[in-house]
């Protein structure tokens, strides 16, 4: 007898400001499911999450990523329910493994993790802990801290604060990091609300600009450094492993939105030109990342890398990394030996492994 095909749910694009990156990542990950080598073992399920968080079926998640773009008004039933969540739309309780290729808030971080959670159905990447210490990096900065994992210096700022725009706020960023520097909220991705600063005026700007977005805010000190990322995939009942190094390269004055999405703005080298011993470090930090923010499943762990002097600092860490055909995770596994469509397969079996082993009274995260 045939076996019955693996119900898989692809659920996409969110209440996010990473909306569109979602739609990007989600049409090649469908691609990959419907690969000869994934058609036969899985039945793949797309599911939409609009812009005001609604959720919905088949129908209207297949024709956006046709599209390649959000929904549009006349697309949606009328009339339209409240925004938010307000239940799973038909087929959602009959999927054996959710796979999200969501980027941002109300995805990455830890939310939809908590009701794939509650439901007691497996799901690809993190759990609701290092969902949600990886996506905010105040909390990720602090694990890594903590793991005596290196950083370049860095303050916490609250929204609140950087309202205010007082001159002693602006005088001990001033004294701690000096110029440039970059303001980050805390809880977006894709370089989405960060902004440079190299004067008094553009950093009470960026402070303006990120407290819009988040009520929690980082500056960091601005390095000269090439910036190097790695993939990690597997946690839990699988040893982490890391990737081949990939390098960005950018001739912009720094990695912006638009740069990292725009076709011809930056390129990518794989393997990245970097002494082995430079490589492994990032390995092997790469792996001590994910450990100290408790994340499995695929991660993508960035650094920076000093030359002249040799110093390694460890950037961030993004546990829903993008899949887009621009996107390093995918290309870093290929690079490694390891095809998009089994690596795709790979995170869904893991996903159903680990979830058999905490349901028999395995260890859990």
């Amino acid at each position: 007898m045939t076996p019955t095909p693996i119900a898989v749910g692809l659920i996409f694009g969110g209440a996010s400001g990473e909306h569109a990156v979602s739609i990007r990542s989600a049409a090649t990950v469908a691609a990959a499911m419907r690969d000869a080598e994934n058609a036969s073992s899985y039945a793949l399920h797309c599911f939409y999450i609009d812009p005001e968080g609604r959720w919905w079926g088949a129908e209207l998640a297949d024709a956006v990523l046709r599209q390649g773009s959000p929904a549009r008004l006349e697309q949606l039933p009328q009339p339209l329910p409240p925004p938010g969540f307000r239940g799973l739309p038909a087929g959602a309780l009959e999927i054996d493994v959710w796979l999200p290729v969501l980027h941002g808030p109300n995805g990455e971080d830890g939310t939809i993790q908590g009701l794939f959670t509650l439901m007691q159905v497996p799901y690809v990447g993190s759990g609701v802990l290092g969902s949600a210490v990886g996506m905010d990096k105040q909390a990720m900065k602090a694990a890594f801290a903590a793991a005596g994992l290196p950083q370049v210096p860095y303050a916490c700022v609250s929204a609140s604060a950087a309202a205010q725009n007082d001159d002693p706020l602006l005088d001990q960023l001033e004294s701690q990091l000096g110029y440039p520097c970059f303001v980050k909220p805390a809880n977006l991705g894709s370089s989405v609300g960060i902004s440079k600063a190299t004067d008094r005026a553009s950093l009470q700007a960026g402070l303006k600009l990120a407290a819009a977005l988040d009520p929690r805010l980082v500056v960091e000190q601005g390095v000269t450094a090439r910036e190097l990322e790695c993939a990690v995939r597997g946690g839990g009942h699988q040893p982490l492993q890391a990737s081949v190094l990939g390098e960005i390269c950018f001739e912009a004055d720094w990695y912006d939105y638009e740069t990292k999405y725009s076709e011809g703005k930056s390129h990518t080298v794989i393997p990245a030109l970097v002494p082995e011993a430079v490589a492994e470090r990032c390995r092997g930090m790469a792996i001590e990342a994910c450990e100290a923010v408790g994340a499995m499943g695929l991660s993508r762990v960035d650094f920076f890398f000093c030359e002249a002097s040799g110093e390694l600092w460890l950037n961030e860490i993004n546990t829903l990394p993008g899949f887009t055909s621009q996107s390093m995770y995918p290309m870093l596994w290929a690079a490694t030996g390891v095809a998009l469509p089994t690596l795709v397969r790979e995170l869904i079996e893991g996903a159903r492994e680990w979830h058999l082993q905490v349901s028999s009274g395995g260890p859990s995260t």
